[in-house]
């Protein structure tokens, strides 16, 4: 009993003393405990957390206006492009479950460069990663509009909102709420028009993310071709067929085109021919010299560079 007592009144007093630095991550730290009966010496090694460490990188230092929807007009992007995230997973920029109602291609004798996403006007929209509110204004055509600018150099773009829920240069993180989706701008029915630019070019969000359940980033680590950044090779209609590209030799391969020779059947249309072979109508008549309302023969061979 009387152990117990005294050490229930132990009166501990701690000393700290800096020696010098072991290495250029750790500190060497004395730690001395004082008692009635003695005092006890212990060193320990604190983690060294450099200044550079601690910093955020400025995204906001080049190119930031926040009047203009691509302050990256006179830049030239170089393919292909390697798109690094800290992330494997994104936060989903809705709350209810995300069906896309119309993909990233060619939609209506025009570019679609991004995705939409239903949504009832109100729903909450949300930031997919950390970043810098560059934009958030109205925009022709996309009416209320918010872009994010992130660490790796993509801006996310959430576009028909109808209500602001930040404002320029406000930071944000992960998941934060932007605003409220709508049918502003030109718009046909609530949906959330999503595009991911990297550098004023806009790539196919499909191919950088899987919009299901789970919210993955396809790859921590992604090279991206002019072929995810144009819209005539893509069809709004469904979505392409993925191959990631994971290092620049799988990049630069893949700049080679490979050539198919296809026979025409009964019935075969160019429209036919080009949702079987994932090839765009435009590619086919360029290959072949042919025009969009030109007549095909069966039999005929057209050549097809996939």
């Amino acid at each position: 009993m009387k152990s117990f007592i005294s050490l229930l009144s132990l009166i501990i007093c701690f000393g700290l003393s800096a020696q010098e630095l072991p290495s250029d991550d750790a500190l060497k730290i004395k730690l001395t405990s004082s008692y009635k009966k003695g005092a006890l010496e212990e060193e320990v090694l604190l983690p060294v957390v450099k200044e550079d460490s601690l910093q955020i990188p400025d995204i906001t230092s080049e190119y930031w206006d926040n009047t203009v929807y691509n302050p990256y007009k006179k830049v030239a992007v170089s393919f292909p492009l390697p798109i690094k995230f800290e992330d494997s997973t994104y936060a989903s920029p809705v709350s209810r479950n995300k069906v896309v109602t119309s993909r990233y291609g060619w939609r209506w004798g025009r570019a679609h460069k991004g995705i939409d996403i239903d949504l009832i006007t109100g729903d909450s929209v949300f930031a997919m990663f950390d970043g810098v509110v560059r934009f958030a204004r109205y925009n022709s055509g996309h009416g209320r509009t918010v872009i994010v600018r992130h660490y790796n150099g993509l801006e996310t773009v959430y576009a028909h909102l109808s209500r602001y829920g930040v404002k320029e240069n406000d930071s944000i993180k992960k998941g934060q709420y932007l605003g409220k989706g709508g049918a502003s701008g030109n718009a046909r029915g609530s949906h959330l028009h999503l595009v991911v630019n990297y550098k004023g070019v806009a790539i196919n969000p499909e191919y950088l993310f899987s919009f299901d359940s789970l919210n993955t980033v396809r790859s921590k680590e992604l090279w991206v071709t002019r072929k995810w950044t144009r819209a005539h090779y893509h069809n709004s209609k469904r979505q392409s067929k993925i191959k990631l590209l994971l290092s620049e030799e799988e990049a630069l391969a893949s700049l080679k085109k490979q050539k198919k020779i296809y026979v025409v059947k009964r019935g075969d249309t160019l429209s036919r021919i080009s949702k079987r072979n994932n090839v765009s109508i435009s590619s086919i008549c360029k290959t072949n010299y042919i025009k969009r309302n030109s007549i095909l023969k069966v039999g005929q061979k057209l050549v097809l560079e996939l």
